[in-house]
């Protein structure tokens, strides 16, 4: 058995340990036997005696039952170190997003900025000559595939 296969079989004994004493029925076995114990007691074996082993067994049901809870706290811990990395790394995606959505929005705007530049060379165009209408049409057109292919560069970045 490897020590991975060993530490998983120990959380899993120490779960149910910890389940177990912490549940109803615990309470109810431990309470017949401490009424035993008592009734002992009372009866010829003697007092001290019982109380010795009583005592013994109660000390060691302790410390057993702490070195499970630690052992469970710690596990605890550690998924909790688990989830603490993975809302770091959601953090850091959901930042990285935000970055996007902005270059975004920044893109947006520049093409905003060139429908409004259109829009006024459309409505001066229909005020000139259709020579000058085509040259600034061939110009803003040229203009365009720059700002086409410049934004088709940042994308591929």
């Amino acid at each position: 058995m490897t020590l991975k296969e060993h530490k998983k079989r120990m959380r899993k004994l120490s779960d149910k340990f910890v389940k177990w004493i912490g549940s109803p029925f615990s309470l109810i076995v431990h309470t017949i036997f401490f009424g035993i114990m008592i009734a002992l007691a009372f009866s010829d074996i003697g007092f001290d005696k019982v109380m010795l082993v009583l005592t013994t067994i109660v000390s060691l049901e302790a410390i057993y039952l702490s070195i499970f809870i630690q052992m469970t706290v710690n596990r605890h811990g550690e998924e909790l170190e688990e989830v603490s990395e993975d809302i770091e790394e959601i953090q850091e995606d959901v930042d990285e997003i935000q970055k996007d959505v902005d270059e975004i929005q920044e893109d947006v705007d520049e093409i905003q900025k060139d429908v409004d530049e259109i829009q006024e060379d459309v409505e001066d165009i229909e005020e000139e000559k259709p020579k000058v209408i085509f040259e600034k049409i061939e110009k803003n057109l040229q203009d365009l595939m720059n700002e086409i292919s410049e934004l088709k560069n940042k994308s591929i970045k």
